[in-house]
C-alpha cells in the first residue's frame, strides 16, 4: 500500500502541463541547476494562437516582481505554434520591452537587444514547432533553439530582467498570459 502512494505521489509530481496541445515540463535544468515549472500560458494575437509558453524559477512564486528580481537561474520557453519571422519576432520581444521601461533605460539595453535581433535573425524564422528558450545561467542570457544554443551569451541581469517584464512587467503583452506564468489559471 505505501508503495502504491509513493509511486503515486511521484507521478502525480512528474506531470506534464498541456497548453493548446504543446506539453511543458514541470522541471528543467539551467546552469546545473534544477528549476520548477512556475506557470505555463497561450500568447495570443487577436484569434492566432503565437505559442505556448512555459516560466521556469528555482522557488516558484506568485509575485510578478519576486519572479523578475529573484537570483539564479531562470528559463522562459516558448513552444512556437506557428511560423514568425525573425523581424516580426524581436520587434515584438523590443516593443514589450518598450512599454516597460522608461527611454532612458531601453536606450541603455539597446546593444544587447541588438545582439539577440541579431541571434534571431541568423535563425531567420521563428517556424512551427520550435522551441525557444531564453535561459539565465546567473552571468548572462542564453537563447537556445531546440535544445541548442544559439549565439554568444549575452551578459547583464538587467537584459534578462527586461525580456521577462515583456511578460511579467507592469504592461505586459497579455494580461492573462502574465497571470497564467505566475501560476493562476489563464
Amino acid at each position: 500500500m505505501i508503495r502504491l502512494l509513493v509511486l503515486m505521489c511521484f507521478a502525480w509530481s512528474v506531470q506534464a502541463a498541456e497548453v493548446a496541445g504543446v506539453r511543458i515540463d514541470d522541471q528543467t535544468r539551467v546552469g546545473g541547476a534544477e528549476l520548477a515549472l512556475n506557470g505555463a500560458g497561450l500568447r495570443k494575437l487577436v484569434f492566432f494562437n503565437l505559442y505556448a509558453m512555459g516560466l521556469y524559477l528555482p522557488k516558484k512564486t506568485a509575485l510578478a516582481a519576486e519572479a523578475v528580481s529573484s537570483e539564479g537561474p531562470k528559463r522562459l520557453a516558448l513552444h512556437m505554434l506557428r511560423d514568425v519571422g525573425a523581424e516580426r519576432f524581436t520587434s515584438a520581444l523590443v516593443e514589450g520591452i518598450r512599454k516597460n521601461h522608461t527611454e532612458a533605460q531601453a536606450k541603455a539595453l539597446e546593444p544587447r537587444i541588438q545582439a539577440l535581433t541579431a541571434i534571431m535573425g541568423e535563425v531567420k524564422e521563428a517556424k512551427k514547432g520550435m522551441t525557444i528558450t531564453l535561459d539565465w545561467n546567473g552571468t548572462a542570457t542564453q537563447v537556445g533553439i531546440d535544445g541548442r544554443p544559439a549565439g554568444k551569451p549575452i551578459e547583464g541581469a538587467d537584459f534578462y530582467r527586461a525580456l521577462l517584464r515583456i511578460w511579467l512587467g507592469d504592461k505586459p503583452v497579455q494580461d492573462d498570459l502574465k497571470k497564467a506564468l505566475l501560476g493562476g489559471a489563464q
